[in-house]
């Protein structure tokens, strides 16, 4: 992966994140018989017409594809929950609200895989793009908090997978040159380390070299 790749970036790309979502469990709704399937990640099924069953994101998106069944949202996507989401991230400025980990990346699948199976579907995607838009700004707030607490650790709940994912190189370099700069005399200074001294060979005793 391409946060692997390079030891100086610690970010996933997009694409990376998202296939890493496509594991997470949601529900669906058959309309066919199918035997179960076993996979690597788990087995799943049997499926039986009109009788939801729990299935990977990535299962229920390539069935819904083949016209195979129908996504059922999650509830943390009805307009309700939603509204009432961004309203407590919005009176709420230092905590977040609890959300799927993977929250941004579930929405935009079914947004690009379900569309049809969301009701008030551009009012569920103006909430989502809201709360997003809620959050991010609270995480930038945050990160502008670290030079002034001047703490050596950064304890944040409840962020998702996105946000972790675009603040984890800004917050580790940030956090390295705060500890740095208020603690000097702990970095190492190649001008201030004495030089090693020659350990003493006097006392060593030798063993004897063989006659050939």
């Amino acid at each position: 992966m391409a946060g692997q790749s390079d030891p100086n970036l610690s970010i996933f790309s997009a694409e990376e994140v998202e296939f890493m979502a496509e594991d997470e469990l949601l529900e669906i709704v058959p309309n066919m018989r199918m035997d179960k399937l076993t996979l690597i990640c788990g087995d799943f099924g049997p499926f039986f017409p009109q009788m939801p069953a729990q299935v990977p994101l990535w299962l229920a998106i390539a069935l819904k594809k083949r016209g195979k069944c129908t996504i059922r949202l999650p509830d943390w996507m009805s307009v309700e929950n939603l509204t009432q989401t961004l309203e407590v991230e919005r009176d709420s400025q230092e905590s977040f609200q609890v959300l799927p980990f993977h929250y941004v990346e579930i929405s935009r699948l079914l947004f690009d895989h379900a569309r049809g199976d969301i009701p008030d579907v551009y009012t569920v995607r103006s909430l989502i793009e809201d709360i997003r838009d809620v959050r991010f700004h609270k995480v930038e707030t945050s990160l502008e908090s670290f030079e002034d607490a001047r703490s050596s650790a950064v304890k944040v709940k409840n962020l998702s997978a996105m946000e972790v994912n675009l603040v984890r190189p800004f917050v580790g370099r940030a956090l390295q040159a705060f500890y740095k700069h208020g603690s000097p005399e702990l970095v190492p200074n190649p001008d201030r380390i004495p030089p090693r001294r020659p350990q003493a060979t006097d006392n060593i005793q030798r063993r004897p070299l063989r006659k050939r």
